[in-house]
């Protein structure tokens, strides 16, 4: 009998996404059982991160004929929500790690230096980390200060990065850059520096609220390297196309997963309540509803998301509407996450508020407090005012 290609691929897809999925719920019991740890100790979940090493899901996105596993948006997005209930670090480190392998799958498969960096990252499990925030710019990652420089061959690169997130720990730094000394800040490049390339000199430390474990310190980055290390595509085109959609999918499923765990803790100790009154619901099931209600209508919003970046292509990808709507899937998600753990914590009342006991969410919130700060929503929303001002309102329901 034969099956056609289309068939084959998406029993791959599934088989591969199963798979995935049981090695990564291996690692988020390793992630959860070093999660108070992380958090207390503001320490790199350097367990957690080796348990994802051994499991190969650092490199389970490289196609196959690179070492990987070929593993799809939708597959790798489950990973961020597994390892999101078990350690909001964990889990964002991950979803950042995988944003920047998204960058030179889609973007620098036609380079060979980025394709054997690829091979290495899947044979090696190598870990990246990310460079986009600079100076006194923030969270404006479509502007750089920094240029490359650029010598024969040669390249060098010396950036104030106000943060790296686990810098110290990564195995490489995909960073942007000013095209060169001349070029408008806003006329950027990708470029990956391996860890034999840079040195980092510490500027910022990190002794924060929630995400403790991501280690986002600040350093002065000077590297060099050969200048077939940049992307061939620039900057904008990967940021509109890559970088934001897949940042704002993956950081939005590890937001889901921290919810997740906050609502199954609310949920657990609503059903104490009730058993110890005779079955009766106590006034906290109220909150778990509306914590549930929010943590419903996120999963969904996420869903409908992936789906529709799966099924783009390159003229939906640049258009204004899919651009806006995936801005607005980090500004929605972040604010519907924080209401789910929020409510979870209002329905457990003092237990969900102590930083001990089996009910306590006080690391789920401090965590998902990050979401709406993370690249602000104000700025995000402020970015794509003047596309609320184009168009009209859909026909239908469905448009």
């Amino acid at each position: 009998m034969n099956v056609r290609p289309a068939v084959v691929e998406a029993r791959r897809d599934v088989a591969t996404a199963n798979a995935l999925s049981e090695r990564a719920a291996k690692v988020a019991a390793v992630a959860a059982q070093y999660a108070e740890a992380v958090d207390r100790d503001s320490r790199f979940p350097e367990q957690a991160i080796a348990a994802a090493r051994r499991e190969r899901l650092l490199g389970a996105a490289v196609p196959l004929e690179l070492g990987g596993e070929g593993a799809g948006i939708g597959a790798i997005a489950d990973v961020c929500y597994a390892l999101g209930r078990a350690c909001a670090s964990t889990a964002m480190i991950y979803a950042m790690h995988q944003t920047k392998v998204a960058c030179l799958l889609r973007h620098g498969r036609d380079s060979g230096w980025h394709q054997l960096l690829l091979r290495r990252l899947a044979g090696e499990q190598l870990l990246l980390a990310s460079s986009t925030t600079e100076g006194e710019r923030g969270g404006d990652v479509r502007n750089s200060a920094a240029p490359i420089v650029r010598d024969g061959a040669r390249i060098a690169l010396q950036r104030q990065a106000t943060v790296i997130s686990y810098g110290r720990a990564a195995d490489a730094i995909v960073t942007t850059a000013r095209r060169c000394a001349d070029a408008a800040s806003s006329d950027q490049v990708l470029v990956v520096f391996l860890k034999t390339d840079y040195r980092l000199e510490p500027l910022v430390g990190w002794d924060a609220l929630g995400m403790r474990g991501t280690c986002s310190e600040g350093f002065r980055l000077l590297a060099s390297g050969l200048s077939e290390q940049i992307l061939p595509a620039g900057y904008a085109t990967i940021h509109a196309h890559t970088m934001m959609p897949v940042a704002h999918l993956l950081w939005s499923a590890a937001w889901a997963g921290i919810a997740t765990a906050a609502v199954e803790r609310a949920r657990g100790f609503v059903r104490e309540a009730a058993r110890r009154a005779g079955g009766t619901p106590p006034p906290a099931a109220a909150q778990l509803a509306r914590a549930t209600a929010a943590l419903r209508t996120l999963r969904g919003l996420i869903a409908s998301a992936l789906a529709r970046f799966e099924a783009a292509d390159a003229a939906a990808l640049d258009a204004v509407e899919f651009q806006t709507g995936m801005n607005l899937l980090k500004v929605s998600a972040s604010e519907l996450a924080v209401a789910a753990v929020t409510g979870a914590m209002q329905a457990c009342g003092l237990s969900g508020y102590r930083n001990d006991g089996e009910f306590s969410i006080a690391r789920q919130l401090r965590d998902i407090l990050s979401a709406p700060i993370m690249i602000g929503n104000d700025r995000i929303l402020a970015n794509i005012a003047a596309a609320s001002l184009v168009g009209g309102a859909p026909n239908s329901l469905r448009d």
